[in-house]
């Protein structure tokens, strides 16, 4: 006993005798330790009274039973939302502004399905025009947003939720199976096309009619991110120490350490060492594809709501709903947080995660994700990608709750604003 006593002694006397020595450095960083604090907390506070400002509204889709484009018609689409203007430096700093963000979204009522998007009011005619133009058939309304009509958290509020964020399993230049993999960019006969939204709609279409599945695909243009350090910079340079490289430079350099695997060596040895399967094969023609396209910064989320308790078997399925867009050769989708803790004594009597759901409740209503209060880190996706998670479903999907109006409209309407 006196033993232990002894070394805890020691352990605490030699540990503050660090921390004396440490403490008369910290009077020289603690003023550059304090100002960078209160300048990220003035930056949260401009964009967020910014952001809370800027009016959204939510447009809804309707697709017809006759719709027969690829996921290429969706691609085309997605370039209206690559908007990177962030301002002049008074507005950045002084008014707030942001880039501005879209939420393309899923939802299934009960098992009847509808597809959205929120976007800000600004981008409204721009935004109806380009879906026109690519799917001229469709119809648009403006609809009230519907995560309303769930009040969880309120006293005596029947429903109970669960949630879930997403992220890449491997890093961001790996790209996952997209619409070229299935062969939908040939735009195939209905009867021969493998749609992988299939999945999806059908589980969503599956649910009770009691119980609610709301899935976010928030996208934001993308910008440069990737730090690289400066091999040409002097030591005494602190600031060109560290670079900023875009997805695209950091995928050129994985792209170009696959294809060194193609030089060929003196001997026989060496050429079989050195030459790419045909799993890295097709992996650097997809790297070089998506390297033509443009990135967007995205957040992946969803939200399961119920008045009758939350089902395991939905879990499991929304947990499971976007894997078949991975594969292990290329990249892939792993949970990156829920609203529950995996062992109990983690979480003492369900405190935490009630404020997990509650958080992520918050979130998904407000489609925060880039910015305050959310702020979180996003994946880099192409437009290939992003077409691929996310697009009108054509006749090869016959989930019967699938939301579809019964006529098809021979063009948009003429006087459609700009």
């Amino acid at each position: 006993m006196v033993f232990i006593l002894n070394l805890i002694g020691n352990f605490f006397s030699q540990t503050w005798y660090w921390i004396s020595l440490a403490l008369p450095f910290t009077v020289y960083f603690l003023p550059f330790v304090l100002a960078y604090a209160l300048w990220e907390s003035y930056l949260a506070f401009i964009r967020e009274r910014y952001i809370n400002k800027e009016e959204r509204i939510l447009l809804e889709v309707k697709i017809p039973k006759e719709i027969s484009k690829s996921p290429a018609a969706m691609e085309l689409l997605m370039h209206v939302f690559y908007q990177t203007y962030e301002g002049e430096l008074v507005d950045q700093y002084i008014k707030g502004t942001v880039r501005s963000w879209f939420s393309l979204e899923l939802a299934s009522f009960g098992g009847e399905i509808h597809f959205y998007f929120n976007i800000p009011k600004f981008f409204k005619d721009l935004v109806e025009a380009q879906i026109y133009s690519q799917y001229s058939e469709v119809e648009i309304f403006e609809v009230d947003d519907y995560t309303q009509q769930v009040n969880f958290g309120q006293p005596d509020s029947p429903w109970e939720i669960f949630g879930w964020e997403w992220k890449f399993a491997k890093a961001d230049i790996y790209p996952i199976k997209t619409y070229y993999d299935f062969g939908l960019e040939k735009d195939p006969k209905e009867e021969y096309k493998v749609d992988p939204m299939t999945p999806l709609m059908e589980f969503l279409g599956s649910i009770r009619q009691d119980e609610q599945v709301w899935f976010q695909f928030l996208v934001m243009g993308g910008k440069d991110r990737f730090p690289i350090k400066n091999k040409k910079a002097k030591w005494y340079n602190f600031f060109s120490k560290v670079e900023m490289k875009g997805w695209k430079d950091a995928s050129q350099e994985e792209l170009q350490k696959i294809l060194k695997r193609e030089e060929k060596g003196d001997d026989i040895a060496s050429f079989v060492k050195l030459t790419m399967s045909p799993g890295e094969r097709l992996l650097a023609e997809s790297i070089e594809r998506h390297l033509a396209k443009l990135c967007f910064d995205v957040g992946i989320r969803a939200v399961y709501a119920s008045k009758e308790g939350i089902r395991p078997i939905v879990k499991v399925g929304v947990g499971n709903s976007i894997k078949q867009f991975g594969s292990p050769g290329m990249n892939g989708f792993k949970v990156a947080a829920t609203t529950s803790y995996n062992q109990p004594w983690e979480d003492y009597k369900g405190i935490r995660a009630r404020r997990l759901k509650k958080l992520m409740f918050k979130y998904f209503r407000e489609r925060a994700y880039f910015y305050p209060p959310a702020s979180k880190k996003p994946m880099v996706m192409t437009t290939e990608e992003l077409a691929t998670l996310y697009h009108f479903p054509g006749q090869a999907v016959t989930t019967p709750s699938l939301s579809r109006i019964p006529s098809k409209r021979g063009e948009p309407p003429v006087n459609l604003p700009l």
